[in-house]
């Protein structure tokens, strides 16, 4: 038998990631350089360019809220799909599939505005909203992906003398793990992009100067929270859509 051809590794230049990641730090500390360009696009402004919070510290703090979001959302999203796919929790299902698309249906902002009353301004209301709005696609990607475990594999894992703990840990996970990934990785996607929205009540994220821009009729603070956002979230959903091929990878070896 011939052997496989080794395979060949796609040059730096080539990856988009690393492209998308690249912009993401000369935007975060380029952008004061490119105040000749703002200047030039919108020549009646006096401060073309957000003097506010310096870009990373927003970016730091974008980045977290997203991270601590994302990492409730998978908690709860993920035990409530391994709840409802077990013979106990399975009466659940259609409770916890109604209550994750309502969620994701009730605008974030009306969560900011119910919680702050109960919560004050800052980051709590918004980390609230955003685990709320991500808990769809990550429960629905983990009911799919551990549905398509195949029984052959419950059955000889039970037959090793596997727990139900261990055959779920062992078997069924890693057998899910990318189908559970992709929805993460919408998760994360849409939540970057949301949460812009917590600067609203007074946390700190990369949606500052789009707000400030509104407020004060500043296209350009406007264009730059805009661009940060978007090169922030295409370089996660790049980075993610790679974590789902190599979970592919690693299940199909």
């Amino acid at each position: 038998m011939s052997e496989a051809p080794p395979r060949v590794r796609p040059s730096p230049w080539r990856d988009p990631l690393a492209w998308s990641a690249g912009l993401l730090v000369l935007l975060v500390f380029g952008m004061p350089a490119l105040r000749p360009l703002f200047a030039a696009l919108f020549p009646r402004l006096e401060r073309p360019v957000y003097a506010g919070d310096a870009f990373w510290s927003l970016l730091l703090a974008h980045l977290g809220l997203v991270a601590a979001s994302s990492l409730a959302a998978i908690l709860v999203g993920v035990g409530a799909g391994i709840l409802v796919t077990r013979t106990r929790g399975a009466a659940f299902r259609g409770l916890v599939e109604t209550l994750a698309a309502a969620g994701q249906a009730f605008p974030p902002v009306a969560v900011l505005a119910l919680c702050v009353p109960a919560l004050g301004f800052g980051a709590m209301p918004a980390l609230i909203a955003l685990t709320l709005y991500g808990l769809l696609p990550i429960v629905e990607n983990t009911v799919a992906g551990l549905e398509q475990v195949p029984a052959s594999v419950r059955e000889a894992a039970l037959s090793s003398g596997m727990t139900a703990a261990q055959k779920l840990r062992q078997a069924e996970l890693p057998l899910a793990a990318p189908v559970i990934l992709a929805g993460v990785r919408v998760s994360v996607t849409i939540n970057v992009g949301t949460a812009a929205l917590a600067s609203t009540v007074g946390a700190k994220s990369l949606g500052l100067p789009l707000i400030v821009g509104l407020n004060s009729d500043n296209t350009a603070y406007v264009l730059q929270g805009a661009l940060l956002v978007g090169a922030l979230a295409l370089t996660l959903d790049l980075a993610f859509a790679r974590l789902v091929r190599l979970a592919e990878r690693w299940r199909a070896t």
